[in-house]
């Protein structure tokens, strides 16, 4: 990494401990409320307590973004080493964060904030190729001008098991949830133009589907950066997890091959028994 340049993102990218202290990437949480309870993601809570208290009340988490003073805080004993800042936050259609990092990096010269349009390692995917260009005696400037042509080029997506997290926060109706139970479906979770929506929707078995899944998400492979890719998890099974890891490395040749915890926000929406294959292509997607 180059000493002038630090690379830091809110919680939401879901990257690893392990790949955060080998890129040291800073983190700012977001806020994760419980009930009558707050805590910071990734902090105090994690998405087992979600996931237990959703069980024992029924009731969904609220997020909440970092907001303007906290940013400020975050940035500036950064800033104050006279280091180059390259902040990352989750899609700015999905959350208030961007904006109020945004407006907390004014207060400094030497800040950048880079919205990623996008989620989880969606954004952990710009997040480590940003570390990369640093890496190699990148300029800030310039660091940020070509993650911005990857921007649209982030594949991000994620099948889900159970519809119920999406129906209680009111993404879903409770007709499409009984639909999808009868017929056992299991839609495809797409991120365009910075918000989530529906593609593809699978029928059968979990595992299954997600076999089905990364084979049409990777296809040949050759419209594909392949120099990473994320296998990223919402408390799946292990088994089931440890399979899709392996079927990605014979679908193509990519150099790592990241498997991820998703964090408290995308668990917070989507809930248990959700995962994603990550990567960027070489091109815009339409």
């Amino acid at each position: 990494m180059d000493k002038k340049i630090i690379i830091s993102s809110d919680s939401t990218s879901d990257l690893s401990p392990e790949l955060i202290e080998r890129y040291n990437v800073k983190i700012i949480p977001l806020g994760v409320t419980l009930g009558d309870k707050s805590f910071l993601d990734g902090v105090d809570v994690t998405p087992d307590d979600i996931y237990e208290h959703h069980r024992k009340t029924g009731e969904l988490p609220k997020t909440t973004a970092a907001n303007v003073s906290n940013c400020i805080d975050f940035f500036k004993p950064l800033a104050e080493e006279g280091k180059a800042v390259i902040h990352f936050t989750i899609s700015s259609e999905m959350s208030s964060t961007y904006n109020n990092s945004r407006l907390a990096a004014s207060e400094f010269d030497n800040v950048y904030v880079i919205d990623s349009r996008n989620l989880s390692t969606g954004g952990g995917l710009l997040v480590v190729a940003a570390a990369e260009m640093a890496q190699s005696g990148m300029e800030a400037e310039k660091i940020v001008e070509e993650i911005g042509k990857l921007v649209p080029c982030v594949d991000a997506s994620f099948i889900i098991d159970n519809l119920d997290y999406l129906h209680k926060g009111g993404r879903c109706s409770a007709l499409a949830v009984m639909g999808a139970n009868l017929l056992k479906l299991k839609p495809c979770i797409e991120v365009k133009n910075g918000s989530m929506g529906v593609g593809k929707k699978y029928r059968g078995r979990f595992a299954d589907v997600l076999k089905m899944y990364a084979k049409e998400r990777i296809g040949d492979g050759s419209d594909i950066d392949l120099d990473r890719v994320f296998v990223t998890h919402a408390g799946c099974d292990m088994d089931i997890v440890n399979q899709v890891v392996e079927d990605v490395k014979g679908l193509a040749d990519f150099k790592e091959v990241f498997l991820t915890r998703a964090g408290c926000t995308i668990s917070s929406h989507c809930g248990k028994d959700t995962l994603g294959v990550l990567f960027i292509r070489k091109n815009p997607i339409n």
